[in-house]
């Protein structure tokens, strides 16, 4: 396999700038990160989810069907499990992963609290569901960014992952089921439907936050014209590429597979470049999540 291409004399240089992410920078970015996701759940949680009493799983989940069966005000039953399993936390899972999840355990049901007064914009359960989901995914997902936690349910399928040998994902699954069926029961059907709609709605925008809006493409181009195609894409698109030996696998024939990873906007003059040369190029153009290194920025999706 040869090396990916990185400088040629012909390419401009790409320059960027950005705050280092070590030390104490890392540590106050990370902070913000996870107050800032935590108030967007607080506005989720209370503009949408609770008036609409979407109980799409987690602590908030539970916190509805508190104040819906006891009158139990939100923020207080989130503070009660929150505070348990920060400490189950710290004692079954070990010290790193409990200091992680006090800020988001302690803010968010603060910020659940300050805003509880806010007008709310609809009682529309369906808009409650779609809104509710894409602010909590919003949320979660910049809190994940400050590699934190906001606690609940999380410290618990932890707990749960430790000692069963489930896998964490399924474990969160569980949880978030059993939520959602008691809503079932304490609030109706219908709105443990609603329930299931967040919560699709909210892992998919945890996803994007994670992963990006947009996705960068990797295309494998197979043709016997290799070399120049190499040549125009080097000097026409101005990405690098990586050289990949293959072998046929009908005639077992050693041959060259080139990889180039573009922005969404490049395709079609990739695609442009590759007919020009080869018409008949075997080309497989797929989506790349995240792409790090020269030409594109850290986190970037072009």
């Amino acid at each position: 396999m040869q090396e990916q291409q990185h400088s040629y004399p012909h390419r401009k240089k790409r320059l960027t700038t950005f705050i280092p992410l070590n030390g104490p920078w890392r540590n106050v970015i990370d902070t913000l990160l996870i107050i800032v996701g935590s108030f967007l759940i607080a506005i989720a949680f209370n503009l949408f989810l609770l008036p609409s009493q979407i109980a799409s799983g987690g602590v908030s989940g539970l916190s509805i069907l508190g104040d819906e069966w006891f009158g139990w005000e939100p923020a207080y039953t989130q503070w009660a499990i929150n505070i348990p399993l920060l400490i189950a936390g710290f004692l079954l899972i070990g010290k790193q992963y409990g200091v992680r999840s006090i800020l988001g355990s302690i803010v968010l049901p603060l910020f659940v609290y300050l805003t509880s007064h806010w007008e709310i914009p609809t009682a529309n359960p369906l808009l409650g569901s779609l809104y509710g989901g894409i602010g909590v995914g919003l949320g979660i997902g910049i809190v994940y960014r400050g590699r934190g936690s906001t606690g609940g349910m999380s410290i618990l399928a932890r707990i749960v992952q430790k000692y069963s040998g489930l896998s964490y994902s399924l474990c969160v699954v569980i949880m978030d089921a059993t939520v959602i069926i008691l809503a079932a029961f304490v609030l109706s059907l219908e709105q443990s439907l609603y329930a299931l709609i967040g919560l699709y709605v909210t892992g998919k925008v945890i996803d994007a936050v994670e992963m990006g809006l947009g996705y960068s493409k990797v295309a494998y181009i197979i043709s016997n014209q290799t070399e120049p195609i190499t040549k125009v894409i080097l000097a026409d698109l101005d990405r690098g590429l990586t050289k990949l030996e293959a072998k046929g696998g009908y005639t077992d024939d050693q041959r060259t597979v080139l990889m180039v990873v573009v922005g969404q906007n490049e395709v079609p003059r990739l695609k442009t470049l590759i007919r020009s040369v080869d018409p008949g190029a075997f080309v497989i153009i797929s989506n790349a999540h995240e792409v790090l290194g020269e030409g594109f920025k850290r986190g970037e999706h072009i």
